[in-house]
């Protein structure tokens, strides 16, 4: 743990709503991901390649499940982490394994719509699931080893006597937090978008050739649409801000720029954590919108639900 002197800024208080949206969003992510991970193991008895890709997303936005209640706690008490700094070092790991997790298991699943529309007669390795399986263990090994730096280099903080968690008040350290910001920012989030951008832009060309004079043409058309529009708003919604806030305040917190800059920006910085989670109550829109099957049994348990009241 570091001392940080703070003669010159104090930390901003947070308004109590964002502790209070932080924890409806986690109530959400607890239903939604239980209902979802529930029909992928229980109701869907054949997995195909997609329903892999799918299920690998709705395990990397459950991840958080268990750091969501010190999250909630840490904003609650006015960014006053009493948890020691291990189980910092592990929210910031977990958080990162979730995020990104998201991230390139939607670059996968955009890739692998493409793949099935645009060449549904052909034998690619997309279609495979030996391929897939081998594919999504790389990908979780890359989680795993992106996040273990974190608990060598992530410290916590004492500022204004409260102990500090992912804090840009830090001064410590604040040139390697900047560069690894700016490498997060590029090549974890900037890259996989355009990755994912244009493979949707590819699917949008191909579906625009799809007849619609018959049932299942129509489905499929109105089905990607779907995904990319709910795909591309989590990007924008969840990932962009929270990237933006990560770099600019890296930038402010290293060169000390003002402190009513760096109290905006440490605002900022934590509404777009809270953001960021909003895609793990929007990421069953996409298997609603991918899966037939899921779509069925997620229409089934919803009209049972609405009966049953």
């Amino acid at each position: 743990m570091n001392t940080t002197n703070t003669t010159q800024c104090q930390p901003a208080e947070l308004h109590p709503a964002i502790p209070a949206l932080l924890g409806v969003l986690s109530g959400g992510i607890l239903v939604f991901n239980s209902f979802s991970l529930w029909i992928f193991w229980f109701t869907v008895k054949r997995w195909n390649s997609g329903i892999m890709l799918q299920f690998n997303l709705a395990l990397a936005d459950a991840i958080i499940l268990p750091i969501n209640p010190l999250m909630v706690a840490y904003f609650s008490l006015g960014n006053h982490w009493p948890f020691g700094e291990f189980l910092c070092q592990f929210e910031a790991f977990t958080l990162s394994t979730h995020l990104y997790g998201s991230i390139y298991f939607l670059v996968l699943i955009s890739i692998h719509r493409y793949q099935v529309i645009a060449h549904y007669n052909a034998k690619t390795l997309w279609s495979q699931k030996s391929f897939l399986k081998k594919l999504i263990l790389v990908f979780w090994a890359l989680l795993f080893l992106q996040g273990l730096p974190l608990f060598f280099f992530l410290k916590t903080s004492v500022i204004n006597k409260k102990v500090k968690c992912l804090s840009i008040y830090q001064s410590e350290m604040s040139y390697l937090y900047l560069t690894y910001s700016i490498f997060l920012g590029i090549f974890c989030f900037l890259l996989p978008f355009g990755i994912t951008l244009a493979f949707y832009m590819m699917l949008g060309k191909s579906i625009t050739n799809i007849s619609q004079a018959n049932l299942r043409g129509k489905v499929m058309k109105t089905k990607s649409i779907q995904m990319i529009i709910i795909s591309l708003v989590i990007f924008a919604i969840c990932f962009a801000p929270l990237h933006i806030c990560m770099i600019i305040g890296s930038i402010v917190g290293h060169y000390r720029i003002s402190c009513e800059v760096l109290h905006r920006v440490e605002v900022a910085y934590c509404v777009s954590i809270v953001f960021s989670m909003v895609n793990s109550c929007l990421d069953p829109f996409i298997y609603n919108s991918a899966n037939e099957k899921f779509h069925t049994y997620f229409s089934q348990s919803l009209k049972r639900l609405l009966l049953s009241k």
